[in-house]
């Protein structure tokens, strides 16, 4: 399961050209997940994702919670990426995605990666 995840999450990434790139073609992720929010903080959150997502995602990614259709990248839905996955991909870029940790604070990067994978596939 993990190398079909893997496989679509790199061709997908090949297909996203129209959004940007910088030049990378891998990401790295982090061996640990991201830890994750609860209660208030985590409603908070959930609502500053989708409106990062919404204003920087949604142009290339699918994502029915988000209202996005977008084709250029990954149909995440389909994807349901891990919050670490996500949160790799978002900061690091690769293959045609740009990164996105010079566009993004710490923060937005950490609502964006919890709120992908909170609702993707859901």
């Amino acid at each position: 399961m993990r190398l079909l995840a893997a496989s679509l999450l790199v061709g997908a990434a090949l297909t996203i050209s129209a959004c940007g790139g910088s030049g990378s073609d891998t990401a790295s992720v982090p061996s640990t997940p991201a830890p994750t929010t609860s209660g208030a903080s985590a409603s908070k959150g959930s609502a500053e994702g989708k409106q990062v997502f919404v204003a920087n995602c949604s142009t290339c990614h699918t994502l029915s919670a988000a209202g996005a259709n977008g084709m250029a990248g990954p149909n995440l839905d389909q994807l349901a990426p891990d919050e670490a996955t996500v949160k790799a991909q978002v900061t690091n870029g690769g293959g045609g995605m740009p990164a996105f940790s010079g566009t993004l604070d710490p923060a937005q990067i950490d609502a964006v990666s919890a709120y992908v994978a909170s609702v993707a596939g859901k």
